[in-house]
């Protein structure tokens, strides 16, 4: 018979991304976000056809696609590889070449907010002229007027609801991830949605479902996100829906049927709810998914959900009435099922002070199992590992290597405080839950002390430089992606809107000097003596090419072994399918080198 060898690992990386979508009103058309062909671009599907087809070209990420409700074009926004200063475009209603709308300087940004009932202005927000708390503006397409309705100050404002009758705007102002505050403006009055602005909570996703009454998501006196409204003639605010030990993360209204969607979030895995506003009644919908990256609710009452489980890619699914549900795209590994792909374990473990970490375990299948275990701290910090695919963990799963995520004491999905818990303390808990996680595999006989490796990327990366300078004896080789070095350059170097917000988030660096140094992975060179590969996109604007820079060249200088990889042409991140393959294949390789070497501290 004939004998076929291992999946390759460009079979796992030619799956490709999904990163949002739109459905034209009358369902007809959907349009999504894809590098089907190996760059990212629009693609479209005729309704109920499902087979793809290249709508818009343009080779960049894209932020939004929204459609005109008269079905006269097309919206969305794109960036130049991965600078994030993304433009707002327009297109033909069946496709072409994306034409600039809403544009200026290449370093301005310009984010889409809202467009009218009508189609015929829309909402926006700049960098132009604020570049650190961002203005609102309105342009309306029939006389090409521009108008600006909202200067933000004192933090980075959102304009992120607007009123059917476009009286009425809510905007939200962010001073932290975790502090984000609302004010609704009519004419001249202005106000909270919530009783006290000064308290620390958040504020997102508001829905007007009707000129005077606001609904949104909150944790305002509340340690998990809850679903609320605003009375704008009383000036009431009332908590409507509490989910035990869940928090609501994104609200969608259907106007028709006068129901609430609510994605909600537990632990590593997502839940969604259907609200009757008249009855006031919940209902838990079933998903053939782990986790919502977005819905859509159609006036029909029909459901559209990009979503995700460890071991199938993004997919888009439909359902008619939230039971049974229908597979859109079909977005696979290339000749490997899911069935042949790892399922993780959820595990808990006890950290340094008692504190219950839960994390994702990944074991390589007998068969192929190398005996090396992937320790991986994920970005954010005020994100989570969940149960998403990753063409990386299938494929090195495939290789033999198992991998471990622990969601540290900041990860979201376990409760306000624990989310708020690495607020300036990047480097003392959230490294310390990493240890004990580590101590948990050897003692549970997971992996060996000489068989761990440390790969991180984002916030994971900055971990992987902290854990290999601080803990060196527990890693064979660390592979870091786009890792600040340095928080007292990093503070400094990210994008202007950023800026307002890193003093909650992580300090201020002269009256935390002391505190900057002790969590900087720069500070501790003369541990970092483990063979290293460092990855980063010349693009970033988050954690810029400078941050990996540095620490490449300090500890080339002292002869420590250090490979370096530069993409020119990406950001934060891999839009490009071949810049994926090239970088996962490099650690493969990297990754394989070190397999047989022996433990050196």
């Amino acid at each position: 018979m004939i004998q076929f060898p291992k999946p390759a690992v460009e079979q796992f990386f030619r799956t490709y991304a999904i990163t949002n979508f739109a459905v034209s009103k009358d369902e007809k058309r959907l349009v999504f976000a894809a590098n089907l062909n190996g760059k990212m671009n629009l693609w479209a599907m005729d309704l109920p056809d499902n087979y793809p087809y290249l709508f818009a070209h343009q080779d960049e990420s894209c932020s939004f696609i929204t459609f005109d409700p008269e079905n006269r074009y097309v919206l969305a926004g794109f960036d130049k590889d991965g600078d994030e200063n993304h433009h707002v475009y327009a297109i033909p209603y069946d496709g072409g070449l994306p034409q600039s709308l809403i544009t200026g300087d290449a370093k301005e940004k310009y984010y889409f907010s809202h467009l009218s009932d009508d189609g015929e202005r829309i909402y926006y927000m700049t960098s132009e002229s604020n570049p650190s708390y961002l203005n609102a503006r309105v342009r309306n397409l029939r006389d090409g007027s521009d108008t600006l309705i909202n200067t933000g100050e004192l933090s980075p404002t959102e304009l992120a609801a607007v009123s059917d009758d476009e009286h009425t705007c809510v905007y939200l102002r962010a001073f932290a991830n975790t502090y984000v505050t609302s004010i609704v403006k009519a004419g001249d009055q202005a106000f909270s949605l919530t009783p006290d602005p000064k308290k620390v909570h958040v504020t997102f996703d508001p829905v007007f479902t009707d000129n005077s009454t606001i609904y949104f998501v909150t944790d305002y006196e509340s340690e998990y996100s809850y679903l609320a409204k605003f009375d704008l003639q009383t000036k009431q605010f009332s908590a409507v829906v509490t989910i035990d030990q869940e928090s609501v993360q994104s609200l969608k209204f259907n106007k028709k049927q006068n129901t609430l969607y609510l994605v909600t979030e537990n632990g590593v895995v997502d839940g969604l709810y259907r609200y009757d506003i008249a009855s006031e009644e919940l209902e838990e919908l079933a998903l053939p998914i782990d986790v919502i990256g977005q819905i859509h609710v159609a006036q029909s009452g029909g459901l559209y959900v990009l979503g995700i489980n460890a071991t199938e890619p993004m997919n888009i699914y439909y359902s008619a009435d939230g039971g049974s549900w229908k597979r859109l795209t079909n977005n696979t590994v290339l000749g490997v099922s899911s069935e042949d792909m790892v399922e993780p374990e959820v595990v808990s473990y006890k950290s340094f002070d008692g504190m219950e970490i839960e994390a994702l375990l990944f074991k390589a299948e007998p068969d192929s199992d190398n005996g090396h275990t992937i320790f991986w701290p994920h970005g954010g910090p005020q994100a989570a590992e969940r149960k998403t695919f990753r063409s990386m963990f299938q494929c090195f799963l495939n290789r033999g290597y198992s991998i471990f995520a622990p969601n540290f004491r900041g990860s979201t999905g376990y409760g306000s405080s624990f989310v708020k818990l690495v607020e300036q303390d990047w480097g003392e808990g959230p490294r310390l839950d990493c240890v004990a996680g580590m101590e948990w595999l050897f003692v549970n006989n997971i992996s060996d002390r000489d068989k761990l490796f440390l790969v991180g990327g984002s916030f994971g990366g900055y971990m992987a430089l902290l854990l290999h300078g601080r803990h060196p004896e527990y890693f064979k080789a660390v592979v870091d992606i786009f890792g600040p070095s340095d928080l007292f350059t990093f503070v400094n170097s990210v994008p202007p809107h950023w800026k307002p917000i890193m003093e909650r988030w992580i300090g201020d660096p002269e009256r935390d000097k002391e505190r900057f140094i002790k969590d900087s992975p720069v500070t501790y060179l003369d541990g970092m003596v483990k063979p290293m590969l460092v990855i980063q996109g010349a693009k970033d604007p988050r954690v810029v090419k400078e941050e990996s820079d540095q620490i490449v060249a300090k500890l080339k200088e002292k002869g420590r072994d250090v490979e370096y990889f530069v993409m020119e042409d990406e950001g934060h991140g891999f839009s490009k399918k071949e810049n994926e393959i090239e970088v996962y294949t490099r650690m493969l390789d990297f990754l394989a080198k070190h397999q047989d070497e022996k433990q050196r501290a």
